[in-house]
């Protein structure tokens, strides 16, 4: 396993994460696939073994049983890794069973660490923007948990670019916590967190995770035009392909660069993305032990800046606006951070 710094913090996470929003696996999350406690155990002792630190779960994840069984399955190994959860999303009916005020966010901490049977979340993220509470209330909620010892990082997950740039703006004027990771959607396929999500990371050195970094298994190459994934099937929506025939493309390019390595297309993706500029770590689940074993397998594979150059082209995404401009005639005065699709 390889580990790198969570952005500018001295905290080290690996390369890869394990996801846990399969555990559980209730309402409207079954469509996802489940793993109950057994499994999971067997998914969770893989992990570990591997060199995995980092293990990523969130509350609205079947209503809790997520945290339940994450918590039970680690144990007394809870001490030896890495715990991230999540807060935003509805737990409960009434006016103030969602959001990021400070009545919902302190609430909502305290219990995930009751169903998850520990004292401190290491990292907490703002699943979702909430654009009716003001930064300052929601970043001193954060404040009052760091100071508690109940949270120990927070970040962001979903946060557009400004959303984040604001955050971290509040939270140094005010003097309150900073947002030192993302998670976010990030994928050979979907690029557009290029636009602005990774060089706002670059340049405020908050640490990239990546959720769904298979599409949520599109990418695997086990699919294809007429095999849909099992998550479709269920009527799973997340991620949105709005360019079909592209993303077969893609798949395509993977299976080809895989068959080189003689590895699984899901393999090459991974390991795409673990290359790209600000990436921390990735966010893999599975249904089973062999799919996790497979992302494992990522964490060796080196593909060639041929390979690389070929799947970035089939894969690159349209120079919009005001970026075509800004290549056109600001190029020469570019910094680390900027944008450089080719228009």
């Amino acid at each position: 396993m390889q580990y790198r710094y969570l952005g500018r913090t001295g905290l080290k996470v690996s390369v890869l994460t394990m996801g846990t929003m399969t555990f559980g696996a209730t309402g409207g999350f079954a469509k996802v696939g489940g793993a109950d406690l057994k499994e999971a155990q067997r998914q969770v002792a893989l992990c570990l073994e591997a060199g995995v630190n980092l293990f990523d779960t969130a509350n609205i994840y079947s209503t809790g049983a997520s945290e339940e069984i994450l918590g039970r399955v680690l144990g007394k190994r809870r001490p030896d890794v890495l715990v991230a959860s999540k807060v935003r999303f509805r737990m409960s009916d009434g006016p103030n069973g969602d959001g990021l005020s400070r009545y919902a966010i302190v609430r909502e901490v305290e219990a995930s660490l009751k169903r998850l049977g520990t004292d401190v979340i290491d990292i907490l993220y703002l699943h979702e923007w909430d654009g009716m509470t003001p930064l300052e209330e929601t970043l001193g909620a954060l404040d009052t948990l760091i100071a508690q010892g109940k949270i120990r990082y927070a970040g962001a997950s979903n946060f557009s670019a400004w959303h984040l740039m604001k955050a971290i703006g509040v939270a140094e004027a005010r003097r309150l916590p900073r947002l030192v990771t993302q998670q976010i959607h990030y994928t050979i396929e979907a690029r557009e967190a290029e636009y602005e999500l990774v060089p706002v990371a670059l340049a405020e050195g908050v640490g990239i995770l990546v959720w769904s970094p298979l599409a949520g298994g599109l990418l695997s190459g086990k699919y294809g035009p007429e095999t849909p994934s099992a998550r479709q099937v269920a009527g799973w929506r997340e991620p949105p392909i709005r360019d079909v025939a592209r993303l077969w493309r893609i798949v395509d390019a993977l299976r080809e660069v895989g068959g080189a390595h003689g590895v699984s297309a899901a393999q090459v993706a991974l390991a795409w993305l673990l290359g790209r500029p600000g990436v921390a770590s990735l966010v893999v689940g599975g249904r089973s032990e062999a799919q996790f074993r497979d992302s494992l397998a990522a964490v060796d594979l080196t593909l060639t800046s041929e390979q690389r150059a070929h799947l970035d082209a089939v894969s690159a995404p349209p120079v919009i606006y005001p970026y075509w401009h800004q290549n056109w005639t600001a190029r020469d005065r570019f910094g680390p951070a900027d944008f450089t699709g080719e228009p």
